[in-house]
Order: structure tokens, then sequence, then C-alpha cells
């Protein structure tokens, strides 16, 4: 998983294998379709220091915050994010959580994550700069089906 984040570090963030354990053990859901995609997301409760989870905590009570989806490009196209996603909002119901809300490089742009989410039904709420990293975000939302 770690190798499959790093690979795509350009639009997620660049992981140490401590870091990345340390994402997984603070993590509210993790699935993994071995070995070539993974999904990792935070409730509105975690302690987690992201400032795009931070937009998020000042906006709403309750969400599922997806931090990261990686497919390998080899994998791409195959259906398994979308299989990763009804994951997310299976368990974001569970938990009776409002809504999935995730961030999507706007700079350098991500095409083919705003056509998957958009077909998904996220809308943008927002946008950010951070400077840190040298990009810009879109700050998404979609509702949770009752």
């Amino acid at each position: 998983m770690l190798d499959l984040n790093n690979a795509d570090a350009r639009v997620l963030s660049w992981l140490t294998e401590a870091a990345f354990h340390d994402l997984i053990k603070t993590a509210t859901y993790v699935s993994v379709v071995s070995p070539v995609a993974f999904v990792m997301c935070f409730d509105h409760d975690a302690s987690y220091s992201s400032p795009n989870f931070a937009w998020y905590q000042q906006r709403f009570d309750r969400f599922l915050y997806v931090d990261r989806v990686v497919v390998d490009p080899a994998a791409r196209g195959t259906g398994i994010a979308r299989q990763l996603y009804h994951g997310v909002f299976a368990a974001a119901t569970e938990a009776a959580v409002p809504r999935v809300v995730a961030e999507i490089s706007a700079d350098p742009p991500n095409p083919a994550s705003d056509a998957f989410h958009d077909r998904l039904g996220f809308t943008e709420l927002g946008r950010a700069r951070l400077d840190d990293q040298d990009k810009t975000v879109r700050y998404v939302a979609a509702d949770v089906p009752t």
C-alpha cells in the first residue's frame, strides 16, 4: 500500500513507512484490494492533522473523509475505485454519517479523479491553495443515501 501511495505522491503526499502505519492505525475505515488498490478514511472525530481534514471539521459536525484512494495505473478503469467507494458509502451508512467528503487536486489537475467523483454525485464546496504542498485542492462532498 505504501508503494502505491508514494507512486502517486504528486497528487497525494509522500509518506515514510512509519507515517503510513500511523495513518492506518488512526483511520476509521480502510479497504484494500491487494495488491492494486486501497482507500483510507477518517471520521469527523479522528485525531488527524491535515489542513484538508480541518477544513471539513470547521464546516460539518459529522462526515467520513476519504483521505486517499489509490489504484495502480495498470488496474484503472476496471471498477476497483467504484468498488472501494461502495464500501466507503456502506461504512458511512452503518455509522449514520450523512456525507462522504474528499479533496481532489486541482493544481496539478487530476481530471480522472474529477470525472470519477462527479459520476458518484460529489459536488464542489470550495477550494484552497496548500502552499506547503505546492498545490490547490477542490473540496467535494456527496450525501449518503438513507
